[in-house]
């Protein structure tokens, strides 16, 4: 296995936060660090101002399916399961911080489930031995 996962976040749509809060949450109860890279439409959803995840158009006969059987299961919400992969194991968020300027974000604007702002180099120094997952 490699060092650690390192996940980059780019899409801003729901689709794309379970699989984030799902392989966050299993890396880190296995015991691998877990590094999130935020950017492109995925940053506004790590604000404190966050907007709620909408499904791609081509998924919407699919969605209400979805969410009840989640619902059945009590399976939790991506940011629930990134709180908890964050209590049980080394996992650190970051957003870009292009992206950031770009959007007049600043470190005070975020989620407190964000850890930083960093550059691009500073995430790829950091990751270098990690599985690299781009969602």
């Amino acid at each position: 296995m490699s060092k650690g996962l390192a996940i980059i976040m780019f899409s801003g749509t729901a689709d794309k936060f379970i699989p984030l809060g799902v392989l966050t949450q299993t890396a880190a109860n296995l015991g691998v660090p877990v590094r999130i890279f935020v950017t492109g439409f995925a940053t506004p959803y790590f604000t404190k101002n966050k907007p709620s995840p909408r499904f791609p158009k081509e998924f919407e006969d699919m969605v209400p399916g979805l969410l009840k059987g989640l619902e059945k299961m009590k399976a939790p919400s991506w940011y629930d399961m990134i709180k908890e992969a964050k209590e049980v194991g080394d996992v650190k968020v970051y957003v870009c911080s292009l992206i950031a300027e770009a959007m007049g974000l600043k470190k005070e604007d975020l989620d407190p489930i964000v850890d930083d702002i960093v550059g691009a180099t500073f995430f790829m120094k950091e990751t270098a031995e990690y599985e690299v997952i781009f969602v």
